[in-house]
């Protein structure tokens, strides 16, 4: 292991006003979003739509630092037969690969997920590597609910997560670590901001126990907000002010950055909420996006799966990669979003 390449990785990866588009959506889920705006869900189409995304210069080259794709994304080739990874590296951007293969049902805990996929990681891996990849991501997801998580779930969770970063590191690729809180529920914030905590200290003490290096990572955390179907809204500030302390009861100042997840917040929500914790700063450690939805809902709705709506949904992207570097940088305002990106 290398950690001052993999530290330089995660660097470029959480540098200042760029953030990393989550562009791994399984085929599975990809379908849930092309029914949306009815478009038939193939290799060619999905193609087709990402490689309009990589292709956005403005996008790529100004906001973008990395590009997560999935398996079969990293393989592909535009339709001009150029490799999709190039095109995304020719940009400025880095390519990384979601390397878990989904969750299934933990024994013995009712209605708790562990994440799949260790097995011969460590094989794939370099393979990832040679085709380009520079950096990976392993999801953890945790249901809050009247009896759950358990100390079970969360801590089979943090393992897997930590084997996973260790044998990132070993094949000379940083990893994402991700554990996020779900927002489905009616849970209020305290309990998001308790069982956050209690997720990232597990996870935090997973990562030393298997010697994992905190400067060749970049963790992936939910923010602490309430559950979607909760009674009680919280304010823009109030997520701001409780995730920060979260995050600084939990994460060493040795982790370069932290790129959140949008976890179902709109494009504005997830934004705003970015912005006004980097208002809070200085803080010991960057903090930027990992957005999917909350970066690509727009142009895919743009988009529609026609080539003459292709620069309208670029610049629908480019848009929503402007304002989400902006919030990075802790300098969104609210009237920025009724311009037009160019």
């Amino acid at each position: 292991m290398n950690l001052t390449e993999l530290n330089k990785v995660a660097q470029a990866m959480v540098a200042p006003g760029r953030g990393i588009l989550a562009a791994d959506e399984s085929s599975g889920t990809i379908k849930k979003r092309f029914d949306a705006i009815s478009v038939e869900n193939t290799e060619d189409n999905r193609r087709d739509y990402r490689e309009m995304m990589f292709r956005t210069t403005e996008a790529m080259s100004k906001y973008i630092s990395g590009v997560i794709l999935y398996d079969e994304t990293i393989w592909q080739k535009a339709k001009d037969g150029t490799p999709l990874v190039e095109i995304i590296r020719k940009a400025g951007a880095l390519p990384g690969i979601k390397v878990d293969e989904g969750t299934k049902p933990l024994p013995n805990c009712p209605g708790e997920l562990i994440t799949t996929g260790l097995d011969k990681l460590a094989e794939r891996l370099p393979k990832y590597y040679e085709q380009g990849a520079r950096f990976a991501k392993w999801r953890a997801v945790i249901d809050i609910g009247p009896d759950i998580p358990s100390y079970a779930c969360l801590h089979a969770n943090a393992h897997a997560l930590a084997r996973y970063a260790a044998l990132c590191q070993a094949a000379q690729i940083v990893p994402i670590v991700e554990p996020e809180i779900l927002m489905d529920g009616d849970h209020d914030i305290d309990r998001c901001a308790m069982i956050s905590e209690w997720m990232l200290k597990e996870t935090f003490q997973e990562l030393y126990y298997n010697k994992v290096a905190l400067e060749g990572i970049v963790l992936k955390p939910n923010m602490v907000v309430p559950g979607k179907d909760g009674k009680t809204r919280a304010t823009v500030q109030e997520v701001a002010e409780k995730t920060i302390k979260v995050l600084k009861n939990c994460v060493p100042g040795a982790v370069p950055g932290i790129a959140f997840l949008s976890g179902g917040q709109t494009d504005e929500e997830a934004t705003a909420n970015l912005d006004a914790m980097n208002k809070l700063g200085p803080l010991p450690w960057t903090l930027t996006f990992s957005y999917g939805r909350a970066l690509q809902h727009a142009p895919q709705t743009t988009w529609k799966g026609k080539s003459e709506n292709v620069a309208a949904a670029q610049r629908a992207f480019a848009h929503r990669a402007m304002m989400n570097s902006l919030a990075a940088l802790g300098q969104w305002k609210a009237d920025l979003e009724t311009r037009k990106a160019a």
